[in-house]
Formats: C-alpha cells, sequence, structure tokens
C-alpha cells in the first residue's frame, strides 16, 4: 500500500512540475530579441508554454519513472 501511495505521489508529483516549467518561463518570441528595439506585434498569446524538451525537463521525467517502477513493484 505504501509503495503504490509512494508510486501515484511520484508520478503526479513529475507530471505537476513537468507542467509547470514551462509556464514558469518567458515568451518564445522575447527569446529572439536581444536588442531593446520596437519589436514586431505577434499573434502570441502573452504567457506561452515555451515547450518541451527532455533536457529542460529532466526531473519530472526522473519523478514520473521512479513513481512507474514503484508502481510495477506494487
Amino acid at each position: 500500500m505504501g509503495l503504490t501511495l509512494l508510486g501515484a505521489l511520484l508520478v503526479f508529483g513529475g507530471l505537476l512540475l513537468m507542467v509547470a516549467l514551462p509556464i514558469w518561463r518567458g515568451r518564445l518570441s522575447d527569446a529572439r530579441h536581444t536588442s531593446t528595439a520596437v519589436r514586431e506585434p505577434t499573434l502570441e498569446p502573452p504567457k506561452p508554454a515555451a515547450g518541451f524538451y527532455a533536457k529542460e525537463n529532466w526531473l519530472g521525467l526522473m519523478l514520473m519513472a521512479l513513481g512507474g517502477a514503484l508502481l510495477l513493484l506494487s
């Protein structure tokens, strides 16, 4: 019972972490502009997600993998 609960919490925590990281990042169009010149208007929302990159979401992936392994063991 304890391994199942811990595994479920790790999977859920890893998923939440992977969802929250892109939200905390900035706009995609700001990364392309290095100067403080007038920026062109874009159709991009004010706070878009920056996308999924395994390099940046490794902690969430590891938590989900560990949680999945615990769920398989229980």
